[in-house]
């Protein structure tokens, strides 16, 4: 289990990656940081559909 500045650190990093368009299986982490990674991740990342509208 991760500290309170450690969880904080993977949300950054997660959104940090979801900004870069990473995918999101490159989150190293395997315990509680994972959820946090993946939270700051889902922040930023672009939706599935973001884009696929029809603009005609």
């Amino acid at each position: 289990m991760g500290t309170r500045e450690d969880i904080a650190r993977a949300m950054q990093e997660g959104a940090e990656a979801g900004r870069r368009g990473d995918p999101p299986t490159v989150c190293p982490y395997r315990d509680l940081r994972r959820t946090a990674w993946i939270r700051g991740y889902a922040s930023t990342a672009p939706s599935p559909t973001e884009g696929d509208a029809d603009d005609d």
